[in-house]
């Protein structure tokens, strides 16, 4: 599955999952969305994790990068702009993100969830745990379908209404 969402991601017919391109380029409608993914820099999130083989259900130490609701991995840190990702989720397609200790019997797991199937990862530990799914989740919401741009709201920053005053009932004594 995940093969098939890097080829529709990166817009390839072929399984090579290879791109000529040195910056993310969507090819689709909410999966690519056609936006120019600079992956090597300014990520939201970055760091080790452990991934399941979509096929050979081994467990192979990648760098992720998660930017602009994409979720890249490689085989190196040192990503630049030459480098081309091993494979991407984007993040719209997701429904959850969530532990998975109990399902795996590992340590500091956590799975990943779209319609068609679960992606499983084990991050080095509890806080890299939670701060992976803390962010992934973030991403899923700000980027899900159901959510525009329009539509996210950040409550700390709105104007607040002005105090209502206090009417002269709340000050009498009830009979």
């Amino acid at each position: 599955m995940a093969a098939s969402l890097w080829r529709a991601v990166m817009g390839t017919g072929g399984g090579s999952g290879s791109s000529s391109s040195s910056s993310y380029a969507g090819g689709g409608d909410a999966v690519g969305g056609g936006v120019d993914v600079e992956f090597w820099h300014g990520a939201e999130r970055t760091g080790w994790l452990n991934k399941q083989g979509e096929y050979i259900k081994t467990w192979r130490r990648r760098w992720f990068v998660l930017k602009k609701g994409r979720l890249f991995w490689f085989k190196d840190s040192a990503v630049t702009r030459a480098s081309v990702p091993r494979g991407v989720i984007p993040v719209a397609t997701c429904l959850t993100v969530k532990g998975a200790e109990d399902a795996l019997h590992r340590q500091f797991a956590f799975e990943l969830s779209t319609p068609t199937e679960t992606m499983y990862f084990i991050a080095d530990s509890e806080k890299e745990k939670e701060e992976w799914i803390n962010s992934v989740g973030r991403s899923i919401v700000q980027h899900s379908r159901s959510v525009t741009d329009a539509e996210v709201i950040d409550y700390d920053s709105r104007p607040q209404p002005p105090p209502q005053p206090k009417t002269s009932e709340a000050t009498e004594p009830s009979a």
